[in-house]
């Protein structure tokens, strides 16, 4: 029996032979990322190890939404954890018993050295969901393309753009677009926008009534209050919540988190009835400023929809250079509540609610989104 899964194991995934006793006797090991160490020091070493992957961010999807982080790993408990991919079990009526990694996550790096570790791991998966533990898994690689015979469905693709901040600050400048940015920054400037940063209260709240009115431009629900405040909490020196003023008014407003070397562009919103004044134009420059005299050689500006072309370009226009990431999930992802919101057929209700109607919306649906 052993020698025939053992075959079927080298055939579907290509798993090296260093891999094969650990699959064919076991289904691999799980660790608690948040309480477990060793998770902490891969994140830390690997150079793959993101925001993401942070005990910090775990910490607050746990916190927010109940999920429950896992890492799967073919390290035996008392070793050193030589990889791992991290998950959140997702428990829904709505989209799904499932494994996410990670939910509301642009990306999520399988932390492993080779595509046969990364195989060996994905097989371990697809086996609980062929045992009906999880309806489906998701996964949200860069690097890494799955192959396990093909098993693995794309169901999503997106746009990632990041900045290259290791080159000089008069050249970073240079490289933004003249109209499209510099000019925006100027505007800003002879405005005479004021700037603010921090985790403060007053901050928090700014940034999310301007949050509101962004995502009921979008159509879409706001993501709970309760959520970035554990973000907040969470991340402690490591978040920063930007905010520019017109006089006292708070016009745009940026989040930023920090991991290592990279900062990331994580949320963003602003007053549309102020855009022309270049309010968000002056929260990217302060941020890219602080960033290089921080020593941070990257800022990640997120993930965009495909089709999303205005979102693109002004990335584009800051000098962000563009990649590709798919997601993909066994057996092939349900038509869920994520769907729809990108169909955008809640609209017409997300356009007309009351506001305090309109949070509790994303309150009640966000912890089915992940």
């Amino acid at each position: 029996m052993i020698e025939a899964s053992t075959s079927a194991i080298r055939e579907s995934a290509g798993v090296s032979a260093s891999l094969l006793k650990t699959l064919a006797s076991a289904d691999g090991y799980k660790i608690d990322p948040l309480s477990d160490p060793r998770w902490a020091a891969l994140v830390e070493t690997h150079p793959r190890g993101s925001v993401f992957h942070s005990a910090n961010w775990l910490r607050a999807l746990c916190t927010v939404y109940g999920y429950k982080p896992v890492v799967v790993t073919t390290s035996p408990p008392g070793e050193q954890l030589a990889n791992g991919i991290v998950f959140c079990g997702i428990n829904s009526w709505l989209t799904g018993r499932r494994l996410v990694s990670l939910p509301f996550s642009d990306h999520c790096e399988p932390l492993v050295g080779t595509p046969d570790e990364f195989d060996a791991l994905l097989l371990q998966l697809k086996q609980q969901v062929d045992r009906k533990e999880w309806k489906y898994v998701e996964i949200r690689p860069v690097s890494y393309l799955p192959s396990c015979n093909g098993e693995f469905s794309r169901y999503d693709s997106y746009h990632l753009h990041c900045l290259d901040l290791r080159l000089g600050i008069e050249q970073v400048f240079q490289n933004f677009h003249k109209d499209c940015v510099r000019r925006k920054i100027r505007r800003a400037e002879r405005e005479k926008l004021t700037y603010a940063q921090g985790t403060s209260e007053v901050l928090l709240q700014d940034f999310y009534r301007l949050l509101l009115m962004t995502r009921r431009r979008q159509g879409l629900p706001p993501q709970p209050l309760g959520w970035f405040r554990a973000l907040v909490g969470a991340f402690g020196r490591d978040i920063q919540i930007r905010v520019a003023y017109k006089d006292s008014m708070a016009v745009a407003s940026i989040l930023t988190l920090s991991h290592k070397r990279s900062m990331l562009y994580k949320y963003g919103c602003s007053n549309a009835a102020f855009n022309n004044l270049g309010g968000t134009a002056l929260l990217f420059w302060k941020t890219i400023q602080e960033a290089k005299d921080g020593g941070f050689e990257k800022l990640e500006m997120g993930r965009s929809d495909t089709d999303n072309f205005g979102l693109a370009a002004f990335k584009e226009h800051w000098g962000a250079t563009r990649s590709s990431i798919s997601y993909w999930s066994y057996p092939q992802e349900a038509s869920g509540l994520p769907a729809v919101w990108k169909r955008k057929l809640a609209r017409p209700v997300i356009s007309t609610v009351p506001d305090a109607i309109l949070k509790m919306i994303g309150k009640l649906l966000y912890k089915h989104a992940g």
